[in-house]
């Protein structure tokens, strides 16, 4: 009795400008109305979180069901919005990580285990972002569970008893039945050889024919992208990528959050892999994207996050670029040495403050990595040993690696391809001369120089997945050894006119519409009637004008009086 009455209290406080949004965004759901779904998930929905609960909880499901006559499938829904929300903007407890796991459960089940396809359509947008949700709060409990001294009594219990809950294997297994029950694989397979429409149907079969369907299978490819670069099996996540291809026409650049997580994963995947050209490439393609596109998503709530995720980029591309030296667009580059000049530079130059440089910038912008193998919460005696003596955090392990790879190539190649490009031939013994070592070392940094500027590399490879390419050069500078002679080669790359032309006809471009939206000075033509009879008085007064010539008008002020030289 008492919980009823509390139930009807804090039902009477919902604020009724909240009781017809959730009524009116329940209709627009059984109606498949896309256009009403999506402007109450991008605008109204954030709207009134701003306005009322920017600091607390939506009010629970159990509490607005009444107003949408219990309707399961819509409950799901809006728990899903409200436990985003708790984790967005509050601090989720052990309950609210066990719940939206549970209602994650529900809603692909009703997804994956119905009888036949669901008939239900949700935008873009709001697909993606279940994906990436689900995903995002798989990688928060990981990070929280791996933390055992910072749990209580009670958290203990529940980490013990519920082993399953955000386990990796729940995660992949819900991804790729998303991708095996839409048939994406075999409809994008299809779509590359140019299938007939008939065939494509077949093949996509009934529930990959639905869009809703469809458009969950393609963001799961995204999301295992993303699971196995937090578990730092890179490879793989480029070869579930196989038959996504990486341009403007791609389906993920209907989302930009996903367009740019795409991107972000892939590049990073690639400089995982040492192949820091096609890091590069990734990169630069995706940033000036954001560049371009930036002042059309000003208004996008996901608009900060876009400019975090390139603001860790701009960090991997200054890492990529020092490792790796190309040119960069005049933009790009302008850019990256504003946010990240001073570390650049020290890792350029090598030596501990470069080291440093790279620590820095790859803890910045690396992912958050996980493990996949929990503490032992179900035997007490494994767990204090695991507290006693932890496992190196994911981050560091990762690190760790990467600048040991990192050490062994600035060891030598800074220095030496410092006098390198100083030469175009050089003894080896004189070369030794400046280095203070002998020649057999100096062979074996030379050596070490050459293996680090190959890599392998889709710049060749037209067709093919993300894992194709071929081996080549990756520095401008290239040098062989004749007996006791080192011929060096050093290939420039001239100037791309054609940015330096794009970036001046968009600033002339803004100077024009600055012109145009800019008020014109006023004309005697358009002088009010009180003024223009003053004028008359004056003129008057004065007496009348000599000369019968009309003076000539001009659209802009007065004119000028232009005096001859006698």
């Amino acid at each position: 009795m008492q919980h009823q009455m509390a139930q009807q209290v804090a039902f009477a406080q919902i604020p009724d400008v909240v009781k017809r949004f959730i009524v009116q965004f329940h209709q627009a759901v059984l109606d498949n109305n896309l256009s009403e779904i999506t402007n109450a998930y991008d605008q109204g929905w954030n709207r009134l979180t701003e306005k009322y609960y920017s600091k607390s909880e939506w009010p629970e499901a159990e509490l607005i069901g009444p107003l949408v006559n219990d309707d399961p499938i819509f409950l799901i829904l809006y728990r899903e919005l409200y436990y985003r929300h708790v984790y967005s903007k509050l601090q989720p407890e052990i309950d609210d990580r066990f719940h939206s796991y549970e209602n994650s459960c529900e809603l692909f089940n009703y997804l994956l285990n119905s009888e036949g396809p669901v008939q239900l359509e949700l935008p873009d947008q709001w697909l993606w972002d279940i994906i990436d949700e689900f995903i995002y709060q798989f990688q928060s409990f990981c990070v929280w569970r791996a933390r055992p001294t910072q749990k209580t009594d009670e958290e203990l219990m529940m980490l013990a008893d519920g082993s399953q809950v955000w386990s990796c294997y729940s995660v992949l297994n819900v991804l790729y039945s998303l991708i095996q029950k839409s048939h994406i694989n075999e409809y994008l397979e299809a779509v590359q050889r140019n299938a007939s429409a008939e065939e494509i149907t077949e093949l996509s079969g009934e529930y990959g024919q639905r869009p809703i369907y469809r458009t969950l299978g393609f963001f799961s490819l995204i999301g295992l992208l993303r699971v196995h670069v937090l578990l730092g099996d890179y490879t793989l996540g480029l070869k579930v990528m196989d038959l996504v291809k990486l341009n403007q026409k791609a389906f993920f650049t209907r989302v930009t959050a996903c367009h740019v997580a795409t991107y972000y994963y892939v590049g990073f995947c690639y400089m995982s892999l040492k192949r820091y050209s096609d890091a590069t490439r990734t990169f630069n393609s995706i940033l000036n994207f954001i560049s371009r596109m930036r002042q059309y998503h000003t208004r996008s709530y996901q608009y900060d996050q876009i400019n975090r995720t390139a603001d860790r980029m701009y960090a991997l591309l200054a890492i990529c670029n020092a490792l790796a030296p190309s040119r960069l667009d005049d933009a790009i580059m302008t850019n990256l040495k504003e946010k990240y000049g001073e570390q650049h530079t020290k890792m350029t130059k090598g030596g501990e403050e470069g080291i440093s440089a790279f620590e820095e910038l790859y803890t910045k912008s690396c992912p958050k990595f996980i493990s996949s193998t929990p503490p032992p919460y179900h035997d007490t005696d494994l767990l204090n040993l695991y507290i006693t003596t932890p496992p190196q955090e994911p981050m560091q392990r990762h690190l760790s690696l990467f600048i040991s790879d990192v050490r062994i190539q600035q060891s030598v190649v800074p220095t030496l391809r410092s006098f390198l490009k100083m030469y175009s031939s050089l003894d080896a013994a004189k070369l030794a001369g400046f280095l203070d070592a002998d020649e057999e070392e100096i062979v074996q940094q030379m050596m070490v120089m050459k293996n680090s500027s190959r890599s392998v590399s889709r710049a060749a490879v037209e067709n093919g997945t993300l894992l194709d390419g071929s081996v080549i050069s990756t520095s401008d500078l290239d040098f062989v050894i004749d007996e006791n002679m080192v011929q060096i080669v050093e290939s420039t790359i001239g100037r791309r006119y054609g940015s330096w032309f794009i970036r001046n006809t968009e600033h002339a471009l803004k100077v024009y519409d600055t012109i145009r939206s800019s008020p014109l000075p006023i004309s005697k033509t358009n002088v009010p009637a009180v003024e223009a009879q003053a004028s008359a008085a004056a003129a008057t007064t004065n007496g009348p004008a000599t000369g019968g010539a009309p003076k000539p008008k001009t659209a802009w002020g007065a004119p000028k009086t232009v005096r001859l030289a006698a």
